[in-house]
């Protein structure tokens, strides 16, 4: 015994050393300290807990000393092919497509798009014909497309900047003149501040999300557009609609909300109304005095989609706000498109401070996406300032929306939903059979609105949704030939385009005319004429 025991001092030795040197060695690291101390404290509540530990510490170094790319030596796992079976089998590979084919339909419609050569604009130029056309299919309200001081302030911030803006707001892609762009939106509205999202479409889609959530209520307009619909989808919250552009049903919607809270015993929650100034669907008005008093009433966060109604109307172009002389500090997020108003690019939120500074870290399209050129804020910028300076801009539309509707009211064959100060006008072929349910989906649900029973709540559809038997395929034939025959006279006109098969409703087919101050009232009338005519026409040679 006492043999073996000499024997194995020397190892016993060895093995003290090599501990005495590890545990001075592990003393010297950085944060050994508070490793110990950690493992001193967990060994003492909990032993298995460390041995735990020490299992996991001992599998992952093995995992990372480990090949991750070790093949199988033996091969049994593969199937060895001759070079005659691979060429055969590369021949008879077929790629599938990245995209599904178009259709017939749709090539027809590719196919009809007019090609402008040279820059876009009131008057562009056709390549088909050599011609110049009267642009009634662009948003161009103010005529701030094509504009030379607008041009050539781009260009020298162009040469200043260069292109891109290589980042998001949040991460080195915010520059001086994106800040500048957010002070003049803030200003020109009256609000405390604003902030800008790159693209048009996901501004709304990301306000609405940043702000609700599951558990939230959101009231929202039956004929909200397709980025409202995303966004109120991606919020998750619960919602309850009412009929389009119908206060009244608004008031009644809002009790209920209040009435089932009261009921089932809930816990007060964000609620928030969601409505658009002038609905992208048909044209329509909402009437924001009424809607802001709603509020009140009901204690709601009201959230208004300007971006048809921004640069539009009003004496300089604010928007709803200024048509109704509603203070901008009611609305507690308005929101409005650069690109559609001041012919540029993205939108904007504008609001408080704090609502303002809660997007930029809870707007998602804010945070993951790239700022905007700053030749486009600049653009921007200097389009305010046109507005601000020139209010005749905004008198020579009403003018031109006035001549236009004076000629297309008289058209017995149509319907216009759209509102009479709306430079957006859409048109429907009215149907023989029942004239008053000749409109959009949702678009006239205040004029067609029972007044004995109403819609559900629950369900974007309102309750006449069944009676709706248009033709949408037929119709939409029918209005491409009106497009069509208006191209041929130099008129560019365009229907409403659709995502048939995602919105929540399907939207009746219109045609849809964009009016603009840079043409004159007489060239105004001209091309609604040539519209006017191209409709009796083709409607009735298809009747």
């Amino acid at each position: 015994m006492e043999s073996a025991t000499t024997t194995l001092e020397p190892l016993f030795a060895f093995l003290a050393h090599s501990l005495t040197t590890v545990e001075s060695t592990f003393n010297k690291l950085p944060g050994s300290a508070v490793i110990l101390r950690y493992v001193r404290s967990s060994h003492q509540n909990d032993p298995g807990r460390t041995l735990l530990e020490l299992i996991l510490v001992i599998f992952a170094i093995r995992t990372l000393l480990q090949s991750r790319t070790r093949a199988d030596r033996n091969g049994k796992h593969f199937i060895q092919f001759s070079d005659k079976e691979v060429d055969e089998l590369v021949d008879e590979w077929t790629p599938e497509p990245l995209g599904q084919p178009l259709t017939a339909q749709e090539q027809a419609d590719l196919g009809a798009v007019p090609i402008v050569a040279g820059p876009n604009g009131p008057k562009p130029k056709l390549v088909s014909s050599g011609k110049t056309a009267l642009n009634l299919a662009s948003f161009n309200f103010t005529g701030l497309a094509g504009n030379e001081d607008i041009k050539q302030k781009a260009v020298d911030t162009l040469r200043k900047y260069g292109l891109g803006s290589c980042g998001p707001p949040g991460f080195y892609g915010t520059l001086d003149v994106h800040m500048d762009l957010e002070r003049d939106i803030a200003d020109f509205l009256g609000t405390e501040a604003s902030i800008l999202y790159s693209q048009g479409f996901s501004t709304i889609s990301s306000v609405i999300p940043a702000f609700c959530k599951r558990g939230d209520i959101i009231v929202a307009d039956r004929g909200v557009n397709f980025a409202i619909q995303k966004g109120i989808q991606i919020s998750r919250s619960t919602v309850r609609w009412f009929d389009h552009n119908d206060l009244k049903s608004l008031d009644e919607v809002l009790e209920g909300v209040e009435k089932e809270r009261k009921k089932r015993r809930g816990p007060l929650t964000r609620r928030f109304i969601i409505t658009e100034g002038i609905f992208e669907k048909d044209g329509a008005m909402v009437d924001l005095p009424k809607l802001i008093e709603l509020k009140y009433k009901h204690k709601y966060r009201l959230i208004l989609d300007e971006s048809f109604s921004f640069g539009a109307v009003g004496r300089t172009g604010r928007g709803l706000t200024e048509l109704y002389n509603v203070p901008a500090s009611k609305v507690d997020m308005l929101l409005g498109s650069v690109a559609i108003g001041l012919c540029s690019a993205g939108g904007f939120c504008a609001g408080s401070q704090i609502v303002v500074d809660h997007q930029r870290i809870n707007g998602p399209s804010f945070v993951f996406s790239a700022s905007m050129p700053a030749l486009l804020a600049v653009s921007a910028s200097e389009g305010i300032n046109i507005l601000r300076s020139t209010p005749s801009i905004l008198t020579a539309l009403q003018e031109n929306v006035r001549a236009a509707r004076a000629i297309l009211d008289r058209v017995d064959c149509i319907t216009i939903p759209s509102h009479p100060a709306s430079p957006v006008i859409h048109i429907h072929v009215r149907s023989p059979s029942s004239p008053a349910a000749s409109s959009l989906h949702p678009a006239t649900a205040s004029v067609m609105s029972p007044k004995h029973h109403h819609s559900n709540p629950s369900s974007i559809l309102p309750r006449d949704a069944s009676k709706w038997n248009w033709d949408i395929e037929g119709e939409e034939r029918m209005l491409q030939d009106v497009v069509e025959e208006c191209l041929a006279q130099g008129v560019m006109v365009t229907r409403a385009k659709r995502l048939r098969g995602q919105e929540m409703v399907e939207a009746r087919p219109s045609l849809r005319l964009a009016l603009t101050s840079a043409l004159t009232k007489k060239e105004t009338e001209k091309a609604v004429g040539v519209v006017k005519a191209a409709l009796v026409k083709v409607i009735s040679r298809r009747r």
